[in-house]
């Protein structure tokens, strides 16, 4: 079935309808990533919005039980340029039009993703429709230019209650702003007892779960739009070791007085390099962000930056001066990804057992 997604500009692409057959509006992103494509279906930072897929054939190995990293996909809808009916890998246990279709998640391909893509990147992230080729794409266009998507979505993907993740280590409480499995994955690796909790937990709630480290997950949307997280963050500095990732640092910078702003297209891939001020170190790293830290904001603050993007300079990590707390913009966990820095976990436990020792807490 012949469907088309319509920009805000009024572009469109025609392309054939596969997975779920509804009609769907969202941001349209676009991730660089070759592999990866099941954990960037089931990352809850891509809530409501319509994922572009650069690389041209999506779909070959399958959709497998172990890669998810959310139970429930929240993303709006998938765009690529071929997709496989027919995967073959040992792990696959179906193939991905099966797998959006039965999360109601509408896909489309066929069309031309790198004219696409380029778009994007000239013009900045647009809103879209992918509907019937039936309907007026003027009219649509001009709807879509008029809408204002919602700015719930920590709340749509953010547990409803608290939960135990069992160990015998460190107790972490895990604040789910749309946290990845992986994550959580190695955080219990470590041996750490996690305790993850909705994103509005406050401050004294956090602190009567008795946590030897914080940390503040990833998550979709524009930092600002989560005040109570803003305020939990600012009553943690300083009492208990912290670690944000992605928007967890987004939030972190903000609870410090920091600024953050919209980027043109965000980074969204698997193969951005990072450098660490310090020493000079680069990771390549995997990202998924629409916002960033801006850095003039920083200025007399109690935060310094310690990792910058190489790409584009940007703001990719943060330490406070006096306070246990660090935070970096990329995903030290992957899934998908490169592991480089994995070695930032280490770190989290590091100044998990200097705190607990009264020793100054550990660098970058």
């Amino acid at each position: 079935m012949k469907k088309q997604l319509v920009l805000e500009d009024g572009s469109v692409f025609v392309g054939e309808a596969f997975g779920a057959t509804t009609d769907v509006n969202g941001e349209v992103v676009f991730n660089t990533g070759m592999t990866g494509y099941q954990e960037i279906l089931s990352d809850p930072s891509y809530c409501g919005q319509i994922v572009t897929l650069t690389y041209p054939l999506i779909g070959n190995y399958g959709i497998n039980r172990d890669d998810f990293e959310s139970i429930s996909p929240s993303l709006g809808a998938l765009i690529v340029k071929e997709h496989a009916v027919f995967p073959s890998n040992w792990r696959s246990e179906e193939p991905i039009h099966q797998f959006l279709e039965s999360k109601g998640i509408p896909g489309l391909s066929g069309i031309d993703t790198r004219r696409l893509t380029r778009q994007i990147r000239e013009h900045g992230t647009l809103k879209g429709k992918i509907c019937s080729i039936e309907e007026d794409a003027n009219q649509v266009a001009a709807s879509l230019a008029k809408d204002v998507f919602p700015i719930n979505q920590v709340a749509q993907v953010s547990t409803r209650s608290p939960y135990s993740a069992p160990g015998r280590g460190d107790r972490v409480v895990l604040i789910d702003y749309g946290m990845k499995h992986g994550i959580l994955r190695e955080l219990t690796a470590r041996g750490c007892d996690v305790v993850v909790v909705p994103y509005n937990t406050t401050y004294e709630e956090v602190l009567q779960l008795h946590p030897d480290g914080v940390m503040l997950s990833n998550g979709p949307g524009n930092p600002q739009n989560v005040p109570e997280a803003v305020a939990t963050i600012k009553g943690l500095i300083g009492k208990v070791p912290l670690f944000g990732i992605c928007l967890g640092h987004q939030l972190f910078a903000l609870a410090a007085g920091a600024e953050t702003v919209k980027m043109k297209f965000g980074h969204r891939g698997s193969n951005h390099p990072v450098q660490e001020l310090a020493t000079g170190r680069v990771d390549i790293t995997s990202q998924n962000h629409g916002y960033t830290v801006a850095e003039e904001s920083l200025e007399g603050l109690d935060i310094v930056v310690t990792h910058r993007a190489l790409n584009d300079g940007t703001v990719e990590g943060l330490e406070h001066r006096t306070a246990p707390a660090f935070s970096v913009q990329y995903h030290p966990e992957a899934s998908p990804g490169p592991e480089d820095s994995n070695h930032l976990f280490h770190k989290f436990m590091k100044m998990i057992q200097m705190q607990k020792e009264g020793l100054v807490h550990a660098k970058a």
